[in-house]
């Protein structure tokens, strides 16, 4: 090969990977217990991220570049999720993280986040503290627990239920919506008739059961995640404790009314994501999944799927050849965004995103209802 020669190849090779560099995938990371015991609802909310992010992907992604969503399991286990985190951001080098599972997980997260200046978009997780002070690298896509557990005792209160009591996991998740439950019954000059705690990795309720059924309530709200609270709410209902049970969004999935199976009717669960086709977000989530064949569009999934247009839309905005700094800078600089019928807003003071909460009930279909 004469030198002119060699020169034109190298030059073909440069421009080769000048053109595969321009069509590398924008890579997205996610940590989320894939197996363990908030396996049932993670599925969805994968699904729900995977529908809208496979149909963007599908018209030419954004700014030419596919988005590529690298998960890793942890297995609802906050250690792995820590060391899982890592890896994503210091090897494998993505521009942001999507939709972590758990408050203590999205804490042990959050020192990475900030140390790299790497966004974390729509943690599943609606913790106060994760909200309160506002940390700078969190994007929230869903409305707090402490809100969640407010507008439950609201409407237990509204019925005349004076007699509440709590079981909920003892971590910082499960402080967060006693304190919710709290300001709820406060505002109706009640206190709860009794509080247990569970633990996390171990949950046992036998020993629970007796100091609970003494109190006599009217309405147990259960505070935990998956296996757990089905667990806890089997329970309760062979024990003969309270009349009317309650569990927060975390749960707000098929695969929970599932695990329930002949248990799960009457059991009221918390929403930060509408069920009604009025809202343009459901209708076109119902769309997209019919036409991938699934038949069912469940709480969990919208969430995954409100989640995944936030983050499509900051990459939209963050321009070609984007960079962990102008994501951020885009969800910063987001504002009001319509996810189709819910008002998403960012700013200064507020990383919340959404304020939607409302309730539902398991019927004898095995659906939610308002």
């Amino acid at each position: 090969m004469t030198r002119v020669q060699w020169k034109a190849a190298f030059a073909a090779v440069l421009v080769g990977g000048m053109v595969l560099a321009a069509r590398a995938d924008i890579r997205i990371g996610q940590t989320v217990g894939v197996t363990g015991a908030v396996a049932a609802t993670v599925k969805e909310s994968m699904a729900g991220a995977r529908l809208y992010l496979d149909e963007v992907n599908a018209r030419g992604g954004v700014h030419g570049e596919k988005v590529q969503l690298i998960t890793l399991d942890d297995a609802f286990d906050v250690g792995k999720a820590e060391a899982n985190a890592r890896m994503l951001i210091e090897e494998q080098g993505v521009l942001a993280l999507f939709m972590s599972r758990g408050t203590p997980h999205t804490e042990a997260i959050y020192p990475l986040l900030d140390k790299h200046r790497v966004a974390l978009v729509a943690p599943s997780t609606g913790a106060m503290v994760l909200h309160q002070p506002v940390r700078p690298y969190l994007f929230h896509v869903r409305a707090t627990y402490q809100r969640e557990a407010e507008r439950a005792m609201a409407h237990l209160t509204g019925l005349g239920l004076q007699r509440i009591a709590v079981l909920h996991v003892d971590d910082s998740f499960g402080a967060d919506g006693l304190q919710g439950a709290r300001n709820g019954l406060k505002k109706a000059g009640l206190e709860p008739v009794a509080v247990a705690r569970f633990d996390r990795a171990k949950p046992e309720f036998t020993a629970l059961l007796p100091g609970l059924k003494a109190a006599g309530p009217q309405a147990v709200l259960v505070i935990g995640s998956g296996t757990a609270v089905v667990q806890g709410l089997r329970a309760l209902r062979q024990a003969g404790v309270g009349a009317q049970y309650l569990t927060l969004s975390n749960n707000a999935s098929n695969g929970f009314i599932q695990l329930l199976g002949a248990d799960a009717r009457g059991i009221i669960v918390g929403q930060v994501m509408p069920t009604s086709p009025a809202y343009p977000l459901v209708t076109q989530a119902t769309a997209l999944a019919r036409a991938q064949g699934m038949d069912d569009v469940s709480p969990a999934l919208l969430e995954g799927f409100a989640g995944a247009k936030v983050l499509v839309e900051a990459l939209r905005r963050a321009g070609p050849r984007p960079t962990r700094a102008s994501v951020q800078q885009a969800l910063d600089n987001l504002g009001r965004y319509d996810l189709g019928g819910l008002t998403l807003h960012y700013h200064g003071g507020s990383h919340s995103g959404l304020e939607f909460a409302e309730l539902t009930i398991i019927g004898a279909s095995g659906k939610f209802q308002r």
